[in-house]
């Protein structure tokens, strides 16, 4: 589904990340003018395995779940891509084609950037160039981060972690009571499991363990995060 214009909050969202709210006026502009949006429905394919890479983007609401298919045909989760962040330019310049599968998460909006357009930005503006490095850059380190986490933590404080890391990003504080915050981003235990390398039976136990405590509230809709405190004690206690 397609729609040339952002909304005000998704504008905003792609004006207040990180990495774009870094760059010059001039090239944020470029890049917004070149820019076309597109919306997707929950669960529909963004992007398969094996497709030629045409676009670059950034997700602007919902979220972007990559996956890859197991020998078994087991559909496995991999990461997400967040509101704010930009993706796709590996493949655009290694000039490969797509290594996973991309899904929407929810409603998603994605910011798209052709490559044709990507390449006239990156002649004119030099400064790209640099940008793009440090966006790969910082990707590597999250990614050593992650290979260490895995080999070296315990499911527990990997748990908090990954909790923790979906409050900053999909955080919704509660109106009744202000310690508290709602993980809007819906996952089942099976992909959350995925993303810890971890069986869903294993999570659970963490997740019923941490409840206990007060630590959080497990819904029907979702996680609540009761005590952001403890899952920080948790997290770094264990490191």
């Amino acid at each position: 589904m397609d729609n040339p214009i952002l909304t005000p909050e998704e504008r905003e969202v792609i004006n207040a990340g990180r990495w774009f709210s870094s760059l010059s006026p001039s090239l944020r502009h470029d890049i917004l003018r070149c820019a076309y949006t597109k919306r997707y429905r929950d669960g529909e394919l963004i992007c398969a395995r094996g497709d030629v890479p045409e676009e670059w983007g950034a997700c602007a609401k919902g979220a972007v779940r990559v996956s890859s298919t197991s020998i078994s045909g087991k559909q496995v989760t991999l990461a997400y891509v967040e509101p704010g962040v930009w993706f796709g330019e590996s493949t655009i310049f290694d000039g490969d084609r797509c290594t996973h599968d991309a899904y929407a998460h929810g409603a998603t909006t994605l910011l798209c950037v052709a490559k044709a357009d990507l390449r006239r930005i990156l002649s004119v503006h030099t400064e790209l160039y640099e940008a793009l490095l440090w966006l790969q850059s910082r990707r590597l380190r999250q990614l050593y981060g992650l290979v260490e986490d895995l080999n070296t933590l315990p499911l527990r404080a990997r748990l908090a972690k990954q909790l923790l890391h979906l409050v900053r990003s999909y955080g919704i504080p509660s109106l009744e009571n202000g310690q508290e915050v709602r993980i809007g981003l819906q996952l089942a235990q099976e992909e959350l499991a995925q993303l810890l390398g971890a069986s869903r039976q294993r999570v659970n136990q963490e997740l019923k363990s941490m409840e206990r405590e007060g630590c959080i509230r497990i819904e029907p809709a979702g996680l609540v995060v009761r005590q952001r405190e403890a899952l920080m004690r948790i997290a770094s206690v264990m490191e």
